[in-house]
């Protein structure tokens, strides 16, 4: 099973990385489903705000339908809000009113909401592309980091690696922020028709003793497969697909 139970962690950032081979738009699909169909929750209601850069919304609606999850009536409901990020910036200028967007809907968070609420930034590295500094976005990362601490949302930031094996400074300064970071990647090997790449999940510097989640090194990386319906998941070595 994948991601382990508990994450995201409410009030902490889950941070994840991919490459270009391996993109884990599935990943942030998963999580998103399986936010909104309370598998992780009592029954009660929950939110979830997504700041996309890229992907359109009709994109994500068509993936959760995959999953038997109306995003449609999420959306009409408000519990599901989409946020256009390169619409709400001007390139090189500062994300202060990217931020005040967040808070905004952080605080019209009910008071029942509270530990509920995700937050799903895909992705980062676009902001980079079109001119954001890496100090911009650092403190841009930063205090969207505090604010949903201060909201006890759970926080899911996803940034591309260019450069495997050699971070550079936004993603040296996101690790330092991060509960915990998913690390994916393709296969060392190649491409293969029956894997299509590997997860390894690492404690952060901000996790704590009383939320440890098991880490999965990369010397034992949990293995998955795309499908149309999704992904499956299965330890490295073996092609037999779990849930």
């Amino acid at each position: 099973m994948f991601p382990p139970a508990g994450l995201p962690l409410p009030g902490e950032l889950l941070l994840i990385t991919d490459e270009l081979p391996s993109p884990a738009d599935f990943l942030l699909h998963k999580l998103l489903a399986d936010h909104l169909k309370h598998v992780r929750g009592s029954g009660t209601q929950t939110r979830c705000l997504v700041l996309a850069t890229f992907a359109d919304p009709a994109r994500w609606k068509h993936i959760a339908a995959k999953s038997n999850v109306n995003l449609d009536q999420h959306v009409a409901s408000q519990r599901l809000i989409f946020i256009d990020v390169l619409g709400r910036v001007q390139s090189g200028e500062t994300l202060r009113p990217l931020y005040d967007i967040v808070q905004a809907e952080l605080g019209k968070a009910a008071a029942e909401d509270e530990g509920r609420t995700l937050v799903i930034l895909d992705d980062l590295s676009p902001l980079e592309w079109i001119g954001y500094t890496t100090l911009e976005l650092a403190r841009f990362s930063r205090a969207l980091s505090a604010a949903s601490r201060k909201a006890n949302a759970a926080l899911v930031i996803r940034h591309h690696t260019v450069t495997p094996g050699d971070p550079d400074d936004l993603l040296r300064h996101l690790l330092q922020l991060a509960a915990y970071h998913v690390d994916v990647r393709p296969l060392a090997s190649g491409r293969s028709g029956a894997v299509s790449g590997e997860i390894a999940l690492h404690a952060g510097a901000c996790s704590t003793p009383t939320h440890q989640v098991k880490a999965i090194p990369r010397s034992s990386a949990l293995q998955y497969r795309l499908t149309d319906a999704g992904a499956t998941f299965f330890d490295k070595g073996t092609s037999a697909g779990v849930l």
